[in-house]
C-alpha cells in the first residue's frame, strides 16, 4: 500500500481478511479488537514486510491547547484574500472519477444476487458520486484471488473460498446497465493457472458483456503473493502462501505474460499493486503488455496492521495524508502517461488493514475525502475508487434488507465523495488559486465545460471559524451555498450536505429533507466566505 512518511514511502499493500466478510463476525467490537488478527497470514511482520508507521502528526490543524484538563481559547486568526483565475491547472476531469471498490462477497451483499431484484438503494447512491454520467465499479480486491468461476473437472483449488455464479454476473449486469457503470473485474492469478482466469474472463465477458467491462484486473496485491499465506494447511496448520518467498517483480510479469496470452479480448488492468518496488517498474511493465489499458495502483496514507500503530484524526487531516499521499501517486501517473496509459487508483481509503475505529467511520474522513480528491484530480488520474467492505471499519455503505426491502447505512467519507461530484462534474478543470488560507484551510476551484466557476473551501480547523476573502474578478452575481457540516470531526451522526442527510439509514439513496439554499452576494467582486469550524463549503456561481 502506498502511503506517506517522512522521507518514506516503501510501505507494502495491506493483505487484510477484511476482504472477506465470511471471515468477520457480525459484532463490530470484533473488528476493532485489533486488525493484525484480520491480516493475511499469521504474522506479517515477520514476513519480512517493512511497513512503515506514520508517527504522531506535526500540526494539528485548529486544535485548541489543553494544560492540566483546562481549555485555552483559540487565538483570533486574521482573515485570508485569496483570487481566483482563470487559467486551467489541471486536465480535465474524467467522467466517472469517483467510484467505490469492493470484494465479490461486497458486492453481492450491496446489490444481491437475484439479477431481477438489485438493490436499487444501491444504484442510486452509485449516481449521487457519479450523476450524469457513466461510472466506475470496481469488484474483487483480494478476494480476486480467493475466488473461481467453477471449472468442468478441475479441483477447487485449496486458496479458493468463493465461488462466481451466473446469477451473481446476473447481477453485475443488470447494475452496469440499470446506472450506465463500468467494471474492473478482478480475475485470480494466485492460484496460478491461466486456465482457472481464462473461465473467470469467459464468464465475465459473455454473461456480463464486453460494453460494460472497463478492463480485467489480473490479481490483487502480487508484491505480498509470497509473504502471506493463500491458504492454511490442512496437515500442518501452517499458513501456504501463494508464490515462493522472494517473488519478485520478474516473476510477476512473467505471470502476467503467460496469464494473458489465454484471456480473451478484453482490456486488462494491472499491476493492482501498493508496493513502491513493484511500481517502480509501472514504465517497463507497460512497455511490455500491451493489453494492459488501465494502469491500476493502491493508496492508503495512513495504517494500523499493529495495536502499537496508533492512528488519530490529526494524522488524517494533516497536509501530508491528501497533499503527500497525492505526491507518492505523481510519479506512477507520469510513467503510465508516456506510455499512453491512464492511471488509476482503484482502491483508496483513509487506514489500511482493517482501518481504525474513531478515525475511519468519523466525520473527519469526509473532509479528508474531499480534498484527495482534488489533489488526485489535479494530478490527472483517471479516477479513484474507494474500498468499502461491509461489515467492517472500512464500511463506507452498509447494507440491510429486511422485510423485502433493502435499506444502507451511509458513513461519512461518502458524504465527502457526493460534494466532490457535485463540485466537479465530467469536463471540469481545476482553477488557479493564489495567496496563502489559513493553516488548516484548503480551497479547490473549478469551472465546468458549462462555465460554471465552482469553489470549494475546507476548513480542517477543529475548532474557530475562519473568514476567506475570494476576490472573483467580474463576478457581481449572487453565488449559491452548500456547506458539508457535522457536531465534530469524531461524529458518526448528525452529518448534512446543503442541509440534508442520509440519516440512519436510507432507503432511497437519496439526500433527505429540507435543503440549505442560501446565496452569498459579492462586494466589488470579493465574496466574504465564512467557515466554520471542521467543515466543507461549495460556492457555485452561475456561468459568466
Amino acid at each position: 500500500m502506498l502511503g506517506t512518511a517522512s522521507g518514506d514511502t516503501s510501505v507494502p499493500a495491506h493483505r487484510a481478511a477484511q476482504a472477506d466478510p465470511a471471515h468477520h463476525a457480525a459484532d463490530a467490537a470484533h473488528h476493532a479488537a485489533d486488525p493484525a488478527d484480520h491480516a493475511r497470514g499469521p504474522a506479517h511482520h515477520a514476513a519480512g514486510l517493512a511497513h512503515h508507521a506514520r508517527g504522531p502528526a506535526r500540526h494539528q490543524p485548529g486544535r485548541s491547547a489543553h494544560r492540566n484538563g483546562r481549555r485555552h481559547p483559540r487565538a483570533v486568526v486574521a482573515p485570508a484574500s485569496l483570487s481566483i483565475g482563470s487559467a486551467a491547472v489541471s486536465a480535465a476531469v474524467p467522467p466517472g472519477f469517483v467510484g467505490l471498490s469492493m470484494e465479490y462477497r461486497g458486492f453481492a451483499a450491496l446489490a444481491g444476487t437475484d439479477p431481477k431484484a438489485v438493490d436499487p438503494v444501491f444504484e442510486q447512491l452509485l449516481r449521487d458520486i457519479s450523476p450524469d454520467q457513466s461510472g466506475v465499479l470496481r469488484i474483487g480486491g483480494d478476494s480476486s484471488d480467493w475466488s473461481w468461476y467453477p471449472v468442468p473437472h478441475m479441483a477447487q483449488p485449496p486458496g479458493v473460498k468463493y465461488d462466481l455464479t451466473p446469477a451473481l454476473l446476473g447481477s453485475m449486469r443488470a447494475v452496469a446497465g440499470a446506472v450506465n457503470t463500468r467494471l474492473i473485474l478482478g480475475l485470480n492469478l494466485e492460484a496460478d493457472s491461466p486456465r482457472i482466469a481464462a473461465a473467470e474472463a469467459d464468464a465475465m465477458v459473455s454473461r456480463i458483456g464486453a460494453g460494460s467491462i472497463d478492463a480485467l484486473e489480473l490479481g490483487n496485491e502480487p508484491e505480498l503473493y509470497g509473504s502471506f499465506g493463500w491458504y492454511k494447511s490442512p496437515t500442518t496448520g501452517l499458513q501456504v502462501p501463494g508464490r515462493p518467498r522472494g517473488y519478485d517483480f520478474a516473476g510477476y510479469q512473467s505471470d502476467f505474460t503467460r496469464f494473458a496470452r489465454s484471456l480473451p479480448a478484453a482490456p486488462l488492468a494491472g499491476p493492482s499493486s501498493g508496493g513502491p518496488e513493484f511500481l517502480a517498474n509501472l514504465g517497463s511493465f507497460l512497455a511490455s503488455e500491451p493489453k494492459v489499458r488501465l494502469a491500476t495502483v493502491h493508496a492508503y496514507p495512513l495504517k494500523h496492521c499493529t495495536r502499537s500503530q496508533v492512528v488519530t484524526m490529526a494524522d488524517l487531516l494533516s497536509n501530508e495524508a491528501s497533499h503527500g499521499l497525492a505526491e507518492t501517486i505523481a510519479p506512477y501517473e507520469a510513467a503510465a502517461a508516456a506510455h499512453g496509459v491512464p492511471l488509476r487508483i482503484d482502491e483508496m481509503n483513509a487506514v489500511s488493514c482493517g482501518g481504525y475505529r474513531g478515525v475511519s467511520g468519523a466525520y473527519g474522513s469526509a473532509l479528508w475525502m474531499l480534498d484527495t480528491l482534488f489533489e488526485m484530480a489535479k494530478l490527472g488520474i483517471n479516477g479513484i475508487n474507494i474500498h468499502t467492505v461491509p461489515k467492517t471499519i472500512n464500511e463506507i455503505l452498509g447494507p440491510s434488507f429486511t422485510g423485502g426491502h433493502w435499506q444502507i447505512k451511509v458513513h461519512p467519507e461518502f458524504y465527502g465523495m457526493v460534494m466532490f461530484a457535485q463540485a466537479a462534474p465530467p469536463g471540469s478543470r481545476l482553477l488557479a488559486v493564489s495567496g496563502a488560507p489559513q493553516a488548516g484551510v484548503k480551497v479547490w476551484a473549478t469551472q465546468s465545460t458549462d462555465n460554471k466557476i465552482r469553489v470549494v473551501l475546507i476548513n480542517k480547523n477543529v475548532d474557530g471559524s475562519l473568514i476567506v476573502h475570494l476576490e472573483m474578478t467580474g463576478e457581481s452575481g449572487p453565488a449559491s451555498v452548500e456547506q458539508l457540516l457535522a457536531p465534530g470531526v469524531d461524529a458518526t451522526t448528525g452529518i448534512t450536505l446543503g442541509g440534508q442527510t442520509f440519516g440512519s439509514e436510507t432507503s432511497t439513496g437519496l439526500l433527505a429533507g429540507p435543503p440549505d439554499t442560501s446565496t452569498l452576494l459579492p462586494a466589488g467582486g470579493t465574496f466574504s466566505v465564512t467557515l466554520p469550524a471542521a467543515s466543507a463549503t461549495l460556492l457555485t456561481l452561475p456561468a459568466g
